[in-house]
């Protein structure tokens, strides 16, 4: 195709001699990459499960939900449905009772999530006004039945149980005041 405009300017393709058109140079830049790699870089394999693999941040991660417990050890969840509301999966379900104590109006008397159907994206945690709901850095998620996978309210408890130390919730978490980033520390 040729063109009759004065500004448009034709470039020849280059010519290639026998160390070109032989890609031996291609070949060898190659060796030495595999090679590089091979002997520099570190093995990042883990054999799981008997080595766990170290989470940057677990306050970013989004794992295996939990319910949050209040400073009496009651749930913290006020049963508004929030999050049942906002789950993109409709895996949360909850069955709401009149509270016993004097602070709130409802509480949940079933709250179930299905882990199987859960995407984990964190709307539910984002749309809880209390702070009930949380997804940890607990990833150890396994079941012999899709029943195992139905989380209830107790199991969801427990899993709070087993993670508060490490993790602790949104309110008791120190910020820092430079950098605006949550650390793991209790306040």
């Amino acid at each position: 195709m040729k063109n009759d405009n004065s500004k448009v300017q034709w470039v020849a393709p280059p010519k290639l001699g026998l160390l070109g058109k032989s890609y031996l140079m291609l070949f060898l830049h190659g060796l030495v990459t595999a090679m590089r790699h091979l002997l520099f870089h570190k093995s990042i394999t883990l054999q799981s499960p008997d080595e766990r693999h170290a989470i940057a941040d677990p306050v970013h991660y989004r794992g295996v939900h939990r319910l949050n417990k209040d400073e009496q050890g009651r749930v913290k969840c006020v049963a508004c449905f929030l999050c049942a509301t906002a789950c993109p999966a409709h895996c949360i379900d909850i069955v709401a009772e009149e509270s016993p104590w004097p602070d709130r109006e409802k509480y949940p008397k079933v709250f179930n999530i299905d882990e199987l159907r859960c995407i984990f994206c964190g709307m539910c945690e984002q749309a809880c006004p209390v702070e009930a709901i949380e997804l940890t850095s607990f990833y150890d998620l396994t079941g012999a039945s899709r029943e195992e996978m139905i989380f209830d309210k107790e199991k969801l408890l427990s899993v709070f149980d087993q993670t508060k130390d490490r993790e602790p919730m949104p309110s008791k978490r120190v910020i820092s005041a430079t950098t605006g980033v949550a650390a793991g520390g209790q306040a």
